[in-house]
């Protein structure tokens, strides 16, 4: 508990400097731990520490800790990789979907949250560095994907996601981090809604400082919370 709670401090500051060394608020980022792979217990140390926001990665994971330790315990984030045939249970459990990047997944989730009936929110996550093995829609089609995502009635656009290759130095990320909002900006002068594109959810636990620099307003940290997993 203790150290999760020093942990959480650490990140804190740290994210207030970034902020700060760029001209930032730091009230406008926010931090959301990732917890996949993690114990009830631990995440249950880190909503007691102070850890208001939770991101999973696998929805039969997430489901079974949300049930434990409770819906409103925290505001609870998908940031892994869904398939059409989970949407129904993403939209049951979490209050904002980091990563869709197909219209077909767009459609999907739209359909199960009339149901409810909810306003989900998304991201429209983007394969910003064009790899096979990563999800995401291309560069190319994310304006035309979020033309089409906003007439989704049961569907609320935030803004975008993405997750670039890991390095060893931070700074060899920034070029894809600024890319990424490269393409908020060309998604707005399309004429979409600023308020689709308020948020840039990028930085993980290695690289989440130089992601503020370039305008992250979300960072998804694990292993500098809760440690390496085993």
């Amino acid at each position: 508990m203790a150290r999760i709670k020093e942990n959480l401090m650490d990140i804190q500051q740290n994210i207030t400097d970034a902020a700060r060394s760029c001209g930032r608020n730091p009230e406008d980022i926010q931090l959301i731990g990732v917890t996949k792979k993690k114990p009830v217990q631990m995440i249950k140390q880190a909503i007691d520490a102070g850890l208001t926001l939770l991101g999973e990665n696998y929805i039969q994971e997430a489901m079974k800790k949300i049930d434990a330790i409770g819906p409103d315990a925290a505001v609870w984030h998908f940031i892994g990789h869904l398939q059409s045939n989970k949407a129904r249970f993403a939209v049951q459990y979490f209050d904002l979907i980091h990563t869709v990047d197909t219209f077909k997944l767009a459609k999907e989730i739209d359909k199960q949250a009339g149901k409810i009936p909810k306003c989900q929110k998304i991201l429209l996550q983007i394969n910003i560095a064009m790899e096979d093995t990563k999800s995401g829609a291309w560069k190319g089609a994310a304006t035309d994907l979020a033309k089409k995502i906003i007439g989704c009635e049961n569907l609320s656009l935030q803004g975008l996601m993405c997750m670039p290759p890991y390095f060893d130095d931070p700074e060899d990320a920034r070029i894809y981090f600024n890319q990424l909002g490269q393409i908020r900006e060309e998604i707005l002068a399309a004429g979409v809604n600023p308020e689709s594109m308020t948020h840039l959810s990028m930085g993980m636990s290695n690289d989440f400082t130089v992601a503020i620099q370039e305008g992250a307003t979300m960072v998804r940290v694990g292993t500098a919370i809760f440690g390496s997993r085993a």
